[in-house]
């Protein structure tokens, strides 16, 4: 395959093991200035720190830090909060619905800075390199993409870092302490190391954003959060801004241990893999808008809302954000819960989160009608009902002469 000429190209840079060596291998092997984009989406000042300087320091041209902490989670976790999503039962997302949103800044930050090139540090068998690539597709097709992982002869960790040492690159990371981790409002994973062996319990101490067992508190807490047509909005009454909120969560539910999940989950380049998420925010809102969209959506509503979020959290970990499937799907959602307003308390206790009462000014519940006095209802109406509702076993009986296979019917002992 032939190089494309560049003269300028733009990398997603996190300032982490892979996009550093990056900078050096790309002014070696083509030639070109390098943009280093970076992103802020939650991820912690000990990886943002210093940041810009590393990056020229270690040869970028120019170096491009955004803040995208609101957007991220007002426009990318809420959404698919609102639909559901959670891949093969277990992920909340966290790094799939952040890569859209990065990748989709990258395009712009080339625009802005005449690069003809788009670069990242994704590795050649994991999804990221998909989520990045489908959105530079949707976005910039007529731009080359550079992604060294396929290209050059580093195959491991302890390549990368010696490559790092012999090119000079700064790094915290060390030998023998191999996690890749990626971090952002809504979780942090935890990848390699001992966890490549499905056999390891995930080590207590590897954990970041959720406390240890031993200093779970002994007493449960209740929180209560509320909504706006399915978007969150306040925690124990208190108003707060989408970044606000989650750090809020993340602060009360973490001191629990809620949100953790390991996870063998099978990744669209066609293995299985391990990950260790810790989503404590993520997971409370999770099942608080569950338990709301149950008091105010209509059966049919709500099932197909549980019919539909398998798919939609497909789409997103497959790298699909901008395409119109998703679009569309989430026009479907949005409009559903436009009901989806009230407040849900949760009650949070050793590493469980578990919602404990709801109250919705559009709730379907009408207690007269659920409890056990007929007041305001016509039992007699049930005959009617029953009657063209078993239509259909009847009819089926009556082609049978009215008599089933005796080894159908279940007798007494």
């Amino acid at each position: 395959m032939t190089k494309p000429k560049v003269k300028r190209a733009a990398l997603a840079y996190s300032g982490g093991l892979d996009t550093s060596i990056i900078v050096p291998w790309l002014r070696e092997h083509y030639g070109c200035e390098v943009v280093c984009y970076c992103s802020d989406v939650g991820q912690g000042g000990e990886e943002l720190s210093g940041l810009e300087a590393k990056a020229r320091k270690i040869g970028a041209t120019e170096v491009i830090v955004e803040d995208l902490r609101v957007p991220f989670v007002r426009d990318f976790c809420f959404p698919a909060l609102r639909a559901g999503a959670v891949y093969e039962g277990r992920y909340l997302l966290g790094t799939s619905l952040a890569r859209p949103l990065i990748a989709s800044r990258q395009v712009w930050a080339a625009q802005r800075t005449g690069s003809d090139a788009l670069a990242h540090g994704c590795t050649g068998k994991g999804n990221d390199q998909v989520r990045f690539e489908l959105t530079y597709m949707a976005l910039a097709p007529q731009l080359p993409v550079i992604a060294p992982w396929r290209e050059w002869d580093i195959v491991s960790r302890e390549d990368a870092l010696e490559y790092a040492a012999a090119h000079g690159v700064p790094l915290a990371q060390k030998k023998g302490y191999l996690y890749s981790r990626d971090a952002n409002l809504w979780h942090i994973s935890h990848e390699g190391g001992e966890l490549e062996d499905p056999a390891n319990a995930p080590p207590e101490a590897m954990h970041k954003l959720t406390s240890s067992p031993d200093k779970w508190p002994n007493m449960s807490e209740k929180i209560t959060v509320g909504f706006e047509s399915g978007r969150p909005v306040s925690v124990n009454g208190k108003s707060l801004g989408p970044v606000e909120l989650l750090e809020t969560l993340n602060q009360i539910a973490g001191r629990h241990g809620v949100g953790r999940a390991d996870v063998l989950e099978s990744r669209l380049v066609g293995m299985k893999s391990r990950g260790v998420y810790e989503t404590p925010g993520g997971t409370v809102l999770h099942e608080a808008l569950d338990d709301l969209c149950r008091l105010v959506l209509p059966h049919d509503l709500l099932r197909t809302r549980l019919e539909l979020a398998p798919r939609y959290a497909d789409l997103v970990y497959n790298g699909l954000w901008f395409s119109p499937l998703r679009r569309a799907m989430q026009s479907f959602f949005d409009t559903a819960l436009e009901v989806a307003t009230g407040e849900v308390s949760v009650e949070l206790f050793k590493g469980r989160c578990v919602a404990v009462g709801r109250t919705s000014p559009q709730t379907l519940y009408r207690p007269q009608l659920a409890s056990f006095s007929m007041a305001g209802y016509r039992p007699q109406d049930a005959e009617g009902f029953i009657r063209l509702f078993g239509l259909p076993l009847a009819t089926a009986a009556q082609r049978g002469q009215g008599t089933q296979k005796s080894e159908e019917i279940t007798t007494p002992a």
